[in-house]
């Protein structure tokens, strides 16, 4: 079953050192690495801070776009993986490997299992 996991993380006005970033990143490596060997990685990707996003709401059938997420929230969306695993059990040893700390304090990993949608003719 394919499960989507979302990275939560709080960003910080100061950035990391270059010693906590790459901290972070090998252990990102680390997690890319071994689910690529394992077959099991569909994708992976960074998102960029908040401050780049666009909300888009349809009402009435007119959009109404801002800026900014969607929310306020002390931890915002910073990335994800998509991993094929066998069961939700699997998946949780997954998402204990990947880091939280993308952008600076701990955050935590949403997994979701992917709904498979029948594809149109």
């Amino acid at each position: 079953m394919r499960y989507m996991f979302l990275i939560y993380s709080q960003e910080r006005p100061d950035p990391l050192t270059q010693q906590e970033a790459e901290t972070i990143m090998s252990g990102h490596w680390a997690v890319m690495q071994d689910a690529q060997q394992k077959g099991i990685l569909l994708g992976v990707d960074k998102l960029k801070p908040t401050s780049t996003a666009t909300t888009v709401r349809v009402t009435g059938g007119s959009a109404l776009t801002t800026d900014g997420p969607f929310a306020e929230t002390k931890e915002q969306l910073a990335g994800y993986y998509m991993l094929e695993c066998k069961d939700l059990d699997d998946a949780i040893e997954w998402a204990k490997r990947i880091p939280t700390g993308c952008i600076g304090a701990e955050g935590g990993i949403e997994i979701r299992p992917i709904h498979e949608l029948s594809r149109r003719p």
